[in-house]
Parts: C-alpha cells; sequence; structure tokens
C-alpha cells in the first residue's frame, strides 16, 4: 500500500459505516446468530438468578427459625441452573466458533474475488505484502474478535440491564451507586479508545510492513545471494522488527492500563454499596426491609455488574484494536477497479463471474487506435499522445524499441488491462468498451516475457487456459508450442508437478508451456510480449516454427527484443518515446536505412560474436 494510504486510514476517526459493512457480513451466518443469542439470553437468566436463590437459602436455612423442608427442591434448583449454565456455555461456545469461521470464510471469499476484478494499476501502486497481511492475519484477527466480541458484548449488556432493574427494585438508593458507576466508565473508554486506536494503528502499519519484507525476502532470494546483500537485509529487517518491538510494547501498556482502571473503579462502588448497604441493615434506613440476606444479593449483583462493564469495555478495546484491521480489509474490498463495464454493457453481456457467452460476437480481430493518449497513474507525463495505428485482421505486427517507448503499453491498452486516457480503441470497428472485459479476455491469449506457472502439474498449468479442456486439446495445444516432445520424455509426461512457480523445469520449457497454455483455447487475438527472451537459441527455433503454425489466420501482437522473431511479421512498427517513427515488412525496414536497420545489424553483430565465441 502506497504512504499515503496509510496517513488517510490513521486519520479516520471510528465510525459505525465500517462496523455496519462488517456486520453485514456476520448477518449472514443467521442461524448461528440465533443460537447465539438464545445462549447467551438463558446465561444471562442464570446469572441473575442464581443469587436469587443464594438469598432465599440464606433466609431460610440460616435464618432465626430455620426450615429445611424445602432443601431438595433447592437442591434440584441448584442442580438446574448447573446443567442450564453448562449447555448455554456449550451452546454460545459452538455458535461463536462457527459465526468466526464464517466471517472469516466470508470476508477472504470477498476480497479475493475483489481483487480478481481489480485492474493493472491497483497491482502497480499496491505491494502484495500488503493484500497479504489484509487477507490472512487482518481477516482471521477481525473475525476472532468480532464473533466472541459480539457474544461477550450481549452477555454483558443483556446482564448488566437485569442488574440494574433487579437493583431498583431492591433498593433505588444503593442502584444509584451503580449507575454513577457508568458515566465514569463511558469517559474512561473514550479516553483509552483514542489512545489504543493510534497505537495499534501504527503497530498493524509496521507489521504490513514486515510482512511485505518477508515476501521481497523470499522472492529475491537469489538476487540476495548473488550481491552478497545477506547482512545488510538482515540488518534492515532488524531495524524495522525493532520498531515493530517498541510499538507493541507502547500499545499493549497503554491497552494493558485501561483493564486494572476498570478493575479499580468498579470495587471502588462495590465498597460503597458494602459500606452503605450495612448501615441500611443494622440502622433505621431500611426500616426492616433490609436483611443481611438482601445485603449479600446486593453486594452480589453490584460484583457481576462490574463483571459485565469489564467485559464491555473490553470488547470496547478490542474493537479499538480491531478498527485498523477492519479498515484495511474494507478498504480492500472497497477499492474501485479502474476498468469496468456500463451498467447496460454488464446487462447484454454479463460479468466477470457471470458471463452470457450467448450474446457475445465472435471476434475476428481488426484493431484501431484513433487518437489514443494515455498515462499511468497518479503520473504526469504521457506514455502516448494522440496516438493512432490500423490492424488488420488475421496480421502479424512486431512492436520494436528502446525501454520506456510504449511497445508494452500498446499491447495492454489492446488488451484492456488499461483503457485509454483518451481517444478510444476499436476492435472489429466498435469501441472495445461497448463489449465487456470478458468478451476480450476470452479470445485473447497472453504469453509474458517471465514465465509463470501454478504449482500443480504440467496438465493443470496448460488448462488454466481452458478450465475444461479435454486431454486431447492440451495435447494439441503442446505439439503447437512445440512442448510435446520434451514433455513426453519426463516420467511421468504430463502428470509431472512443476513445482512452485515451475521451479522444476527449465525457463525454456516453462515458457514453452505458457504458450501451449495461451493457445489451448484458440485465441483470435494472441499476445507475445517478448515472449522469447528468455528462450535459448536451440528452444528459440523449436518455438519460432510454432509461431508461425500458431498466428496463422488470428491477429498476433509480438513485442519483440529479439529481431529474428519477427522477420516474417506482416507489420514491424518502431516506437520512440510513444512515437511511430518507422513502419513496414522487415525488408522494407532494412531497405530504409533507419533506427531498424541499425538496431537489426548491431544485434546481428553481437548475435554472430556470441556463436563466434562459444565455438571457441
Amino acid at each position: 500500500m502506497m504512504e499515503e494510504e496509510y496517513e488517510e486510514l490513521e486519520n479516520e476517526k471510528i465510525n459505525l459505516g465500517t462496523w455496519k459493512k462488517l456486520f453485514k457480513v456476520i448477518f449472514k451466518s443467521k442461524k448461528a446468530l440465533i443460537r447465539m443469542l438464545i445462549a447467551v439470553t438463558a446465561m444471562t437468566c442464570i446469572d441473575i438468578g442464581y443469587p436469587l436463590l443464594n438469598k432465599y437459602a440464606l433466609e431460610t436455612f440460616f435464618g432465626q427459625n430455620p426450615d429445611f423442608s424445602n432443601r431438595y427442591l433447592f437442591y434440584g434448583l441448584y442442580a438446574l441452573i448447573a446443567l442450564g449454565m453448562g449447555i448455554s456455555v456449550w451452546a454460545f461456545i459452538r455458535a461463536a466458533a462457527v459465526v468466526e469461521e464464517q466471517t472469516t470464510y466470508d470476508i477472504r471469499i470477498e476480497a479475493f474475488r475483489h481483487l480478481q476484478e481489480l485492474s493493472f494499476s491497483y497491482y502497480d501502486t499496491t505491494q502484495s505484502g500488503w493484500i497479504m497481511a489484509r487477507m490472512t492475519s487482518d481477516a482471521r484477527k477481525l473475525a476472532s474478535i468480532i464473533s466472541w466480541g459480539l457474544v461477550d458484548f450481549l452477555w454483558g449488556f443483556m446482564l448488566m440491564i437485569g442488574i440494574l432493574v433487579a437493583a431498583i427494585v431492591i433498593d433505588w438508593r444503593l442502584a444509584l451507586i451503580l449507575i454513577a458507576l457508568i458515566p465514569i466508565f463511558f469517559f474512561l473508554s473514550m479516553f483509552f479508545r483514542k489512545q489504543i486506536l493510534k497505537q495499534y494503528r501504527k503497530v498493524r502499519k509496521i507489521n504490513s510492513s514486515i510482512t511485505a519484507a518477508y515476501n521481497e525476502g523470499f522472492m529475491g532470494a537469489n538476487t540476495t545471494k548473488t550481491l552478497v546483500l545477506e547482512h545488510d537485509n538482515a540488518s534492515e529487517f532488524n531495524k524495522l522488527n525493532r520498531k515493530h518491538y517498541r510499538r507493541s510494547i507502547r500499545a499493549s501498556l497503554i491497552s494493558g492500563l485501561f483493564w486494572p482502571t476498570i478493575l479499580f473503579i468498579g470495587y471502588v462502588g462495590v465498597a460503597f454499596v458494602s459500606g452503605i448497604g450495612s448501615n441500611f441493615v443494622i440502622g433505621d434506613a431500611g426500616r426492616g426491609i433490609f436483611t443481611v440476606a438482601t445485603l449479600y444479593l446486593f453486594i452480589d449483583y453490584a460484583i457481576k455488574f462490574f463483571d459485565p462493564i469489564m467485559q464491555i469495555a473490553r470488547v470496547l478495546s478490542d474493537f479499538q484494536q480491531a478498527q485498523a484491521s477492519a479498515e484495511r480489509v474494507l478498504s480492500l474490498i472497497a477499492t474501485p477497479s479502474d476498468i469496468v463495464d456500463r451498467e447496460d454493457v454488464e446487462k447484454k453481456y454479463g460479468t466477470i463471474f457471470n458471463k452470457k457467452k450467448e450474446n457475445w460476437e465472435k471476434i475476428k480481430g481488426s484493431i484501431t487506435f484513433n487518437n489514443v493518449s494515455f498515462k499511468y497513474k497518479n503520473t504526469e507525463n504521457y506514455v502516448l499522445k494522440d496516438f493512432n495505428l490500423e490492424i488488420k485482421a488475421g496480421e502479424m505486427v512486431a512492436f520494436v524499441g528502446e525501454t520506456g517507448s510504449g511497445k508494452s503499453t500498446i499491447v495492454n491498452l489492446i488488451s484492456r488491462f488499461y483503457e485509454p486516457t483518451e481517444g478510444e480503441i476499436l476492435i472489429d470497428g466498435k469501441n472495445y468498451k461497448d463489449r465487456s472485459i470478458s468478451w476480450l479476455h476470452d479470445n485473447l491469449g497472453y504469453v509474458l516475457q517471465t514465465p509463470q506457472l501454478f504449482s500443480g502439474t504440467i496438465r493443470e498449468n496448460i488448462a488454466y487456459g481452458k478450465f475444461d479442456a479435454t486431454d486431447e486439446e492440451i495435447i494439441e495445444a503442446a505439439k503447437l508450442a512445440n512442448a510435446h516432445e520434451f514433455i513426453s520424455k519426463l516420467e511421468k509426461g504430463y502428470d509431472t508437478l512443476v513445482g512452485e512457480g515451475g521451479n522444476k523445469l527449465s525457463l525454456g520449457e516453462k515458457q514453452l508451456i505458457s504458450f501451449a497454455r495461451a493457445v489451448v483455447d484458440n485465441p483470435s487475438i494472441l499476445v507475445l510480449d517478448e515472449a522469447t527472451s528468455s528462450i535459448d537459441t536451440e528452444n528459440e527455433k523449436v518455438i519460432l516454427g510454432a509461431i508461425e503454425t500458431v498466428l496463422k489466420d488470428r491477429t498476433s501482437l509480438v513485442v519483440a527484443h529479439r529481431l529474428s522473431t519477427i522477420v516474417k511479421a506482416d507489420k514491424i512498427i518502431v516506437l520512440q518515446k510513444g512515437k511511430i517513427i518507422e513502419m513496414g515488412t522487415h525488408k522494407e525496414l532494412l531497405k530504409q536505412k533507419g533506427y531498424y536497420f541499425e538496431l537489426y545489424r548491431n544485434q546481428f553483430m553481437q548475435e554472430l560474436e556470441n556463436k563466434m565465441v562459444s565455438e571457441v
């Protein structure tokens, strides 16, 4: 996450809107919530009822005229109370556990589903570590605090109201002491709320930085080793971890003061009740009504009144700590995508998760840029300005140019991973915003410069391009990509596990599989974003033959680093700072003896030199 977003979260006050959205998720588990409410209600009634039973025992069995005739009824009622307490505690624990797991499940599902809808620009400005922290620790902590906090809050609130009613009925004068504690607890909670929330927001921010540091450390392990940065990385991480340690201690100290402060105030109230109540027993204030048994009942209620206040205060403290997690999770779920379909388009073509393929037109593959200008989010400089280009259906078009010239930007705009800042892009003569994102992406094959495979088998990785692909379609795609031969030589063939990120295969083999994955669904438009740059010379010859076959009769867009891979392109576009400086076939551009000619000659000489060196 960017620093500006952190500042925004830190300055945001607690508001009911945040929790209202979360409770909508919780209320999906209605049956568990109802069971929880019934159990808590039963437990509250028992908590209020058994002191009355004790008062009856003191007056009946230990009064001036003891009467033991109803002792068996008393034993039975006590046994029922014990049984009822056990059942109700078991019921609310089980219900709370269900709510916790269901909430975690729903939050993660909703967040992950939303991540699938977000555009490239979100991932450009948000580190993966922040996302991982929200999806794992934030979601779990939030669900735990909410579910168990809800139980404790309901029990505390109901018991507090019940005790207040009972206390007022017994003696309103002593009840005033309990009522007087409420505003004191309230103001203490308000004071500590601000301090606790502030400190735990800072802790969560540093924790996300640590998660990001872990992620970068794992992903960049090879770079760390080759640059001998182990000591520097460890020192930097140690500083970050110590900062987290100091912040956590400070947050725990402030949070820890909250509980004993409430405890002290509560027992001061109990002391006042005991002192004044004793005077009622031994003096005339009670007028014979206030007995020792009644005083015991009132002191018992005063202590029990203090317990729910403590629980409510603790829940409020936990909720304050969870506010930072709530803000982060909700900010992820609520983040709007930069690229969305209009309402009328969704109605006709469907959404990413509910596609209406029966209304999809077949793509022929012609592409037109009409005065397209584009700049990346949170930047001022345009990558493209008033850019125009015509690509005919079935053409192989290659983009050549130095880094930052706009090659990848153009193919990403065509793929609608980004949208033009100004102007329009037409596919088959119609603005592609008039059709759905899914319509385009389902007709698009994309091979990245760095192949990304998923843990699983080769068969599963190829089928990622088409989940319902048959074995015959998978093998045919592998043959087109010239991957079938090396796959067949493996001990388990297509059932070979590729390892995490495909680490059990060579870079060239991974690229061949990713190429097969791109063509398994027979896309109308195929994008190769420097797809052969990581392939060695021998594999390049293999894949070049496949490319010629695969690209036939379909529109193909090739971002080229190796110019030898695009000599048969129908059109080569040479870019410089977002402008077309040369355009034509390979032979036409060589005849011009311009930028492309020099680029091709230099690369040819370099490859020839490398070949001679390797032979020597």
